[in-house]
C-alpha cells in the first residue's frame, strides 16, 4: 500500500473512529437506570483505539476528549468490570447457613 493510500485510509479510519464514540456516547445515555455500562466500557475502547490512532494520522484534529492513554485503559477496564460483573461490580452471593440436624424428626 503506498503512503498516499495508507494516509487516505488512517483519515478516514479516525473519523469513523471518533464518529462511533461520538454515537456510544449518545447511547449511554439512554439507559433506564443511569449510564449502561457495556456501551460505556465500548466508548472507553473506541477512545482509546481512536487516540492511538491519531498520534500516527498527519493533519487531523485531536480528539475532543482527554488524551491520556493509560486513563482511557483504565476506564475501559473499569466500564468492562461493570458490564461483565466482575471485580468490585461482582453481584453479592448469598450468606450459607450451616444447619446441622440434632436427629429429631419434625
Amino acid at each position: 500500500m503506498d503512503d498516499v493510500v495508507r494516509a487516505q485510509e488512517s483519515v478516514r479510519a479516525y473519523g469513523e473512529l471518533l464518529a462511533l464514540a461520538e454515537r456510544l456516547d449518545a447511547l449511554r445515555q439512554l439507559g433506564e437506570d443511569g449510564v449502561e455500562a457495556h456501551t460505556t466500557a465500548a466508548l472507553h475502547a473506541v477512545r482509546f483505539a481512536a487516540t492511538i490512532l491519531w498520534r500516527t494520522v498527519p493533519d487531523v484534529p485531536e480528539p475532543a476528549y482527554g488524551q491520556d492513554e493509560e486513563r482511557l485503559l483504565e476506564l475501559a477496564a473499569h466500564w468492562r468490570e461493570a458490564a461483565l460483573g466482575l471485580g468490585e461490580f461482582a453481584p453479592r452471593r448469598p450468606t450459607l447457613r450451616l444447619v446441622e440436624n440434632d436427629g429429631s424428626s419434625a
